[in-house]
C-alpha cells in the first residue's frame, strides 16, 4: 500500500467521522425545542430527525463538489482539483483535506463536550483554512473572492455568521409576539396541545433542510479526494456509495442524539413553551430556506440559536439566560481560528515526518483527542433520560471543565 492510498483511505474514514459528528452536533437545531416542550419524546424526536436527515441527504448534491471553493483555492470552478495539486496522486491536496477534517472534528467534539452549539460547517471551513495556510500560505485561502461580489471567507462565513442569528432573532421575536397576541383568549391547555402538533411539522422541516445542506459538504470532500487520487473522474456526479455512506453517517449521528447540546438549546437559553417552540422552529425554517433560495450559506446552528433567543425576547416575562448566550457567542467567535489552529498544526506535524509515519501520526492525534473528549463526557453524562431536567448552572454541560 502506497502512502497516498493510505492517505486516501484515512481521508474517507475521517470525512465520514466528521459527517457523523455533524449529525449529533446539530440535532438540537431542529429538535431541542420540541423535546423541551414535550411535543416529542426525546428518542422519538431524534429518530424522526435522523430519518429526515437521511432523506434530505439524497435530495440535492448540486453544489457538493464546490463547497470547499468557498474558503480555499485548490479547485477550479467545476470542482476539479487544480493541476498543480495532482502530483504524487494528489498527496498535497489529500493532506490538506485530511488535516482540515481533523481540525473540524476536534472542534465539534470539544464544543459537544461543553454543551455549546457551534457551527459544524464553520469548524470544517476553519480546519481547511488552517491546513491550507500551513501548506500554501495566505495566497491559498479565498479571503474575499475575486472582487466581483462578496465571497470567500468574508462573504461565505464571517458575514453570514454575524447576520444570521440577528435576523433569526428578529423574526422569532415578532413571530412569538404575534402568536401570543393572536391566541390571547385561548385556554392555556388548548394552546399548548395545539402548538405541540405544529412543532412537529416545523421541526421536521428544519431537519430536512439540514440533511439537504450539510451532507453535501462531506460528499464533496470525499469525491474531491477520489478525483485527486485518480479514483474518480467526473465533476458532475457523486459516486453512489459516497452518497449512501454520507447519508447514513449523518443520520446515525443524528439518531444517537447530541444530548448535551440539545439540553443547552432546549433548557439553557430560555424556559420555552410550545407556542415559543413553534415560533422558533418556523423562524429557523423560514430563514434557512430563504437563504438557500437566495444562495446564501448560513449556519443552521446560528439560525436556531438566534430563533430561540428571539422567542424569549418576544414573550412578556420570559427569562433569557444571557450568560449561556454569551458562552455560545464566544464559541462562535473562536470556531474558525480554533479549528484552523488544529488543522494547521496537524499539517505541520504530518508533513515534517516521513511517509507513513506522518500520516499515521496525524490520525493517532485525532483518535487520541476523540477518546479524551469521550472519557471526560462520561463524568457528567447527558442522555434522553435527563435532557429535560431543570436547568442548573452547576450541573449544566456548559459548566463542564476539561482538566489535564
Amino acid at each position: 500500500m502506497t502512502v497516498e492510498l493510505l492517505l486516501l483511505g484515512l481521508v474517507v474514514i475521517t470525512a465520514i467521522a466528521f459527517d457523523f459528528t455533524n449529525g449529533f452536533h446539530d440535532t438540537g437545531n431542529a429538535m431541542a425545542t420540541s423535546i423541551a416542550t414535550g411535543a416529542l419524546a426525546p428518542k422519538v424526536a431524534v429518530t424522526l430527525s435522523a430519518v429526515l436527515n437521511l432523506v434530505g441527504a439524497f435530495l440535492s448534491v448540486e453544489v457538493a463538489l464546490t463547497v470547499t471553493n468557498a474558503v480555499i483555492k485548490i479547485q477550479d470552478t467545476s470542482g476539479a482539483p487544480k493541476t498543480e495539486y495532482l502530483a504524487n496522486h494528489g498527496h498535497l491536496l489529500l493532506m490538506i483535506v485530511f488535516c482540515g477534517l481533523v481540525g473540524g472534528i476536534t472542534w465539534n467534539l470539544l464544543t459537544w463536550l461543553l454543551g455549546l452549539p457551534s457551527s459544524s460547517s464553520h469548524a470544517l471551513f476553519g480546519g481547511l483554512v488552517g491546513s491550507t495556510l500551513a501548506a500554501l500560505g495566505a495566497s491559498g485561502v479565498n479571503w474575499a473572492g475575486n472582487g466581483s461580489k462578496i465571497d470567500g471567507v468574508l462573504g461565505k462565513v464571517i458575514l453570514p455568521a454575524l447576520a444570521s442569528p440577528v435576523i433569526a432573532a428578529v423574526v422569532a421575536t415578532c413571530g412569538t409576539w404575534l402568536v401570543y397576541r393572536i391566541t390571547e383568549g385561548v385556554a392555556e391547555r388548548y394552546k399548548e396541545s395545539g402548538f405541540r402538533w405544529g412543532q412537529i411539522g416545523t421541526a421536521s422541516l428544519v431537519s430536512l433542510a439540514h440533511g439537504t445542506n450539510d451532507a453535501q459538504k462531506t460528499m464533496g470532500v470525499i469525491t474531491l479526494a477520489l478525483i485527486a487520487s485518480g479514483h474518480w473522474t467526473s465533476t458532475d456526479s457523486i459516486p453512489g456509495w459516497v452518497k449512501v455512506v454520507c447519508a447514513l453517517a449523518i443520520a446515525l449521528g443524528t439518531y444517537l442524539g447530541g444530548w448535551r447540546i440539545i439540553r443547552t438549546l432546549g433548557k439553557g437559553l430560555v424556559e420555552i413553551s410550545s407556542p415559543q417552540g413553534m415560533a422558533a422552529e418556523a423562524s429557523s425554517a423560514a430563514v434557512i430556506l430563504t437563504s438557500s433560495h437566495l444562495g446564501f450559506a448560513l449556519s443552521t446552528t446560528h439560525v436556531a440559536t438566534g430563533s430561540i433567543l428571539g422567542t424569549g425576547l418576544g414573550r412578556k416575562g420570559a427569562e433569557v439566560r444571557w450568560g449561556v448566550a454569551l458562552r455560545m457567542v464566544s464559541a462562535w467567535l473562536i470556531t474558525l481560528p480554533a479549528a484552523g489552529l488544529v488543522g494547521g498544526l496537524c499539517y505541520l506535524i504530518g508533513s515534517s515526518l516521513p511517509g507513513y509515519l506522518g500520516v499515521l501520526t496525524v490520525f493517532a492525534i485525532l483518535v487520541g483527542l476523540s477518546g479524551y473528549f469521550f472519557i471526560h463526557s462520561r463524568r457528567k453524562p447527558v442522555s434522553a433520560h435527563n435532557v429535560n431536567d431543570e436547568w442548573d448552572p452547576a450541573t449544566a454541560p456548559a459548566a463542564t471543565h476539561v482538566t489535564h
